[in-house]
């Protein structure tokens, strides 16, 4: 068990069946994230205030959902006085616990960084596109009155997205078929040409293989 802030421990299932450990760290409540019920793994120890949330433990599985639940149950933990553990391995959730630090403590759906990291999920989840549910697909610009920045064809001038849906990338990093579309200035630097954007719903037909052949591949705001 290791005190990683006042208050707040991060530990193993093991520690849980350790009622000395328990005792000496003033614990009061536990945050399990184990497909397996805690209680069942306590020692004699039962007057705690529990928390369980049901992942497996793969660096697939998704933990920020319930990222939200999870800091409020151990702020009021520790702002009552009380003092909590928390157990889990998995290099996966770390990485999903710096990405809802980046977010300021608060799952923000909007943000691209959560809409990049629901895409990755989604290709781990859905390897093939026809399967990808059609609610994930942002709203179509052309059917929207919202006054955010939208993206057009320059060719026919129809919306395709909107400045929300843009999702960053390390420059650099793309495949070589994007190679081309890239410049670079006098120090050598390289300059990146293109947009990274979550799907939209004009896209549904086409990513489904309905529309096969159609691209439209330049793009203005």
């Amino acid at each position: 068990m290791i005190l990683v802030d006042p208050g707040l421990y991060i530990g193993t299932a093991a520690d849980l069946n350790d009622s000395q450990a328990l005792i000496n760290a003033a614990i009061t409540h536990i945050l399990s994230v184990d497909s397996v019920d805690p209680r069942c793994l306590l020692s004699a120890q039962k007057d705690l205030c529990m928390k369980w949330v049901t992942v497996l433990d793969e660096t697939t599985s998704d933990l920020l959902s319930h990222m939200d639940d999870c800091y409020l149950f151990i702020q009021e933990a520790v702002d009552g006085g009380g003092a909590v553990l928390v157990h889990w391995v998995n290099s996966g959730f770390e990485q999903q616990l710096c990405l809802y630090e980046d977010m300021i403590c608060q799952v923000d759906t909007s943000s691209p960084l959560y809409k990049q990291y629901r895409l990755t999920k989604i290709s781990e989840k859905y390897p093939e596109l026809r399967q990808v549910p059609t609610e994930l697909f942002a709203v179509d610009p052309s059917n929207s009155s919202s006054r955010e920045a939208s993206y057009r064809c320059r060719k026919c001038r129809r919306a395709l997205f909107r400045s929300s849906s843009i999702l960053s990338h390390p420059v650099g990093d793309g495949a070589r078929a994007f190679s081309h579309k890239k410049s670079s200035n006098l120090t050598g630097d390289i300059q990146c040409t293109s947009y990274f954007i979550e799907p939209v719903q004009w896209m549904q037909d086409a990513l489904l293989g309905v529309m096969n052949g159609q691209v439209w591949s330049t793009h203005d705001q």
